[in-house]
């Protein structure tokens, strides 16, 4: 039996060509848009204003895909929410709320797991389930959205840096994008969007060449490709010079500066000496590096750099010239790094 498309999954566009061939106008697929992303509702029968011969038609044919708590976290600290989705298959995902000051970020996964087996991230254990649909990744931001109108507040920004890697899934990735940006969905402004990536380089120029106005964060996490490839196995596809001309590529297309991030790791990639090679390495690029302190995995083993020496690091990258910060730590009481929480139910 063939598996029913989530109506999340489709672009209005995509929505108008459906309707189109079911021989119905194009503002019929403006109405279930509006309904979706301005009423969100959760059945079918709430779009009142369709005909009853075409919500069941849409019923028969799409489904309205929803997402399953296992488990909700809130941090007495900061307020940041996580979340342990089920599928409709069983597999889980994470999904977090992070209140700032500018208003609330969605933090989104778009892989159930991760194939790029980064040597500190809690998502790459156990590898690649299987990417999510466009219209499982809506989801979450919808599922997200529906507990802030209790609240009356909105979501401000999403972040694709959950677990998996979007460039890896391009086309449901850039699905999301699209529809939470549209003016008939969610009205979220791309400058809003960050898309997290570990410099899967042809989809970095075919992103560029597309033009979106989101920002591009990308893990570098280390200033030599002998340390990057030893923690990024990516690194020996997509080398470190052939990743920093994509991300110049990027910036004259999109006029976006880039994002670096760069997660500091004791021993490994946190000496002064690193962060002027780091400031050599990204010196003729618009961008900011956003340091991490990294967030400890025991089945990695990997340990976090002290304070006293992470503030040293970013010092010394000011000092050069380069724009930095540490990024802000949240929901440190609960689960809240990239797939902490899944690897801690699959162990039961």
């Amino acid at each position: 039996m063939k598996k029913r498309p989530s109506l999340y999954s489709y672009r209005l566009r995509e929505l108008v060509d459906l309707f189109a061939d079911w021989g119905e106008p194009k503002y019929r697929a403006q109405q279930v848009f509006a309904w979706l992303y301005k009423r969100r509702v959760s059945d079918y029968d709430e779009m009142t204003n369709l005909p009853q011969a075409l919500r069941d038609r849409l019923r028969a044919n799409t489904t309205l895909t929803s997402l399953r708590e296992v488990t909700r976290q809130v941090s007495e600290l900061d307020g940041t929410t996580k979340f342990l989705f089920a599928l409709s298959d069983g597999a889980t995902i994470e999904t977090v709320i992070m209140p700032h000051d500018y208003g609330n970020s969605v933090c989104v996964s778009t892989q159930v797991g991760c194939k790029m087996g980064c040597k500190f991230c809690a998502s790459t254990l156990g590898g690649l389930v299987r990417n999510l649909e466009a219209g499982e990744i809506v989801a979450q931001v919808i599922h997200c959205q529906r507990l802030l109108d209790q609240k009356g507040e909105r979501v401000a920004s999403v972040v694709l840096m959950g677990s998996g890697e979007p460039l890896d899934n391009y086309e449901a990735a850039t699905a999301l994008i699209d529809i939470v940006t549209a003016p008939d969905g969610l009205q979220i402004g791309q400058r809003h969007i960050t898309l997290s990536t570990v410099g899967i380089v042809p989809a970095i120029y075919r992103l560029a060449d597309e033009r979106r106005g989101i920002t591009l964060a990308v893990s570098l996490h280390a200033a030599s490709d002998e340390v990057r490839s030893r923690l990024m196995p990516i690194n020996k596809a997509y080398d470190m010079n052939g990743l920093l001309e994509a991300c110049h590529y990027y910036y004259n297309q999109t006029g976006r500066r880039i994002t670096f991030e760069y997660a500091l790791i004791k021993d490994h990639n946190d000496q002064l000496d690193d962060a002027r090679q780091l400031a050599r390495l990204i010196a003729a690029l618009p961008c900011h590096v956003n340091v991490i302190p990294v967030n400890y995995v025991p089945e990695r083993g990997l340990k976090r750099t002290r304070n006293e020496q992470i503030q040293a690091f970013v010092r010394e990258l000011l000092r050069l010239g380069v724009n930095a910060t540490v990024r802000r730590e949240m929901g440190g009481d609960i689960s809240a790094a990239c797939g902490q929480l899944r690897a801690e139910h699959a162990k039961g």
